[in-house]
């Protein structure tokens, strides 16, 4: 009898061991590995100055060494220990990995350790409660169980495989995502400090004009009373002051909302924010490669991490595929039953054990099987289309970035020529109203434009820095 039942189970090994080989064999070809979406990517950036040197790329330099102001990185660093939208990116990696980590497991066999009792009464008339007269004597029976069990599925299409590769797709996906966060976290926070630095800088242009609009019109006022000019002079002069005052608490409503955004960055509530440099002493370095469109596949997380979409997407179509085919499940129990309570541990006579060995092929699912697989499929295609986006935008954010400043450059030399000019007619234009040589007329109007050209020159400058602060953003942010 032993040996009948050793040749049964040697030839159901064997037969399993050939079943699996064969199967192994075909799985190679059931799913395809992954393979990059073609992007045809250009040569170089719209806008790019063609360079042979070789300088860092902009994307490499971290943003402690990118931004001169101290300032300035004290409060990027503020922010990227404590903004609510990084805490939450950082998050959603800690949820990815514990996935992860389950799905490493996926190879190992389960156990479970159940006991149970149970006490079953028939009724008179049955069949077994004749049986159990019989056998025992009683009209009830018991069984007391105390198990320890195992299955293991053998992993022949690569579903756990393909499992484990997308939940580390995902995983290394959350990565990207908190890098992206974090890069224009930067590029965010540096623009609201330039434009807090640009409030400042018109706030006091504001207060320079309106001193100086105050000597005017008590030059003005002097004049009335000598005779030289009129009421209508003076009227003119006051209601030039009073459009400068007038500008005054509007730009420091500006600071305070610009401060309180600020603070909502580095996640603390409204308050006062620390300045540094002026915004004419911070240094404008734009003269750093560019590089080319095809490192933005290493440089910017968000292209890294839309790629990573699809390869979690494809895996997720592999393991959506391989659940159509055939599944082998090998699973084992042991441990004690008896009807007695006195005889549950009673060993040898109370242990018990099974080995079995299960291939299960679905046939009709209500075609649930059929529908994963195809909405996998189009959850990859559209992944993939996010990623060619993502590509796509990423180069047009650069060539942008790019334009931007090569325009800006040119704003800058225009506006501060100007306001140089208007500058000296300022200061000509009172002396000719001295001498009689000048209305009042084009005293108001110079002094009017030499304002306005250095509001503007003030806020061409905080699109400078801005600019630059957005291309590095563009090209990567730094997060090396």
């Amino acid at each position: 009898m032993q040996k009948r039942v050793k040749r049964v189970c040697m030839s159901i090994c064997a037969s399993g061991i050939v079943l699996i080989i064969a199967v192994s064999v075909t799985a190679c070809s059931a799913t395809a590995p992954y393979k990059r979406a073609e992007v045809p990517m250009p040569e170089s950036y719209r806008g790019a100055a063609v360079s042979t040197s070789q300088q860092v790329s902009v994307s490499e330099i971290p943003y402690r060494s990118f931004f001169a102001d101290q300032v300035l990185v004290a409060l990027i660093d503020t922010a990227m220990v404590r903004n609510h939208d990084l805490q939450i990116a950082l998050k959603n990696i800690d949820y990815a990995e514990a996935g992860l980590k389950q799905a490493k497991l996926g190879f190992l066999p389960t156990l479970r350790l159940g006991a149970s009792g149970a006490v079953s009464r028939p009724s008179d008339n049955s069949l077994g409660s004749s049986s159990l007269q019989e056998a025992d004597g009683k009209s009830y029976s018991e069984d007391y169980t105390l198990s320890l069990g195992s299955s293991w599925e053998i992993d022949i299409w690569s579903r756990i495989r393909s499992k484990k590769k997308g939940a580390l797709a995902g995983y290394l996906k959350t990565l990207e995502g908190a890098k992206a966060v974090r890069t224009k976290l930067a590029s965010d926070v540096a623009s609201g400090y330039y434009n807090l630095r640009m409030l400042d800088a018109q706030l006091d242009i504001a207060r320079k004009n309106l001193a100086l609009a105050d000597t005017t019109l008590h030059m003005m006022r002097l004049q009335y009373d000598a005779g030289q000019v009129t009421m209508l002079a003076v009227g003119h002069q006051e209601a030039a002051r009073q459009a400068v005052l007038q500008t005054v608490p509007l730009i420091e409503q500006g600071i305070a909302v610009q401060e309180h955004a600020l603070g909502i960055l580095c996640g603390r509530f409204p308050g006062p924010v620390e300045r540094g440099k002026s915004l004419a002493s911070i240094p404008v370095v734009d003269n750093f490669p560019a590089g080319v469109p095809v490192a933005l596949l290493q440089n910017r997380p968000d292209v890294r991490e839309a790629e990573l979409a699809v390869m979690e997407a494809h895996a997720d179509m592999a393991a959506a595929k391989a659940a159509m085919y055939p599944s082998l499940a090998i699973t084992a129990q042991g441990g004690l039953n008896s009807f007695r309570t006195s005889n549950w541990f009673a060993t040898p006579g109370s242990l018990f054990g099974l080995v079995q060995g299960a291939l299960l092929q679905p046939i009709f699912q209500r075609g649930e099987l059929k529908a994963d697989y195809e909405k996998s499929g189009i959850r990859k295609e559209q992944a993939e289309i996010g990623f060619k986006q993502a590509l796509l935008r990423a180069v047009a954010e650069v060539s942008d970035a790019l334009v931007r400043l090569d325009k800006l450059r040119e704003q800058e030399r225009a506006a501060a020529a100007r306001t140089k000019t208007l500058a000296s007619a300022v200061a000509n234009s009172n002396l000719l109203f001295r001498s009689g040589m000048a209305t009042y007329l084009e005293v108001i109007s110079v002094q009017t434009g030499y304002l306005q050209a250095e509001l503007a020159l003030a806020d061409v400058r905080r699109q400078h820095l801005t600019a630059m602060a957005e291309l590095y953003r563009a090209l990567g942010g730094g997060w090396r």
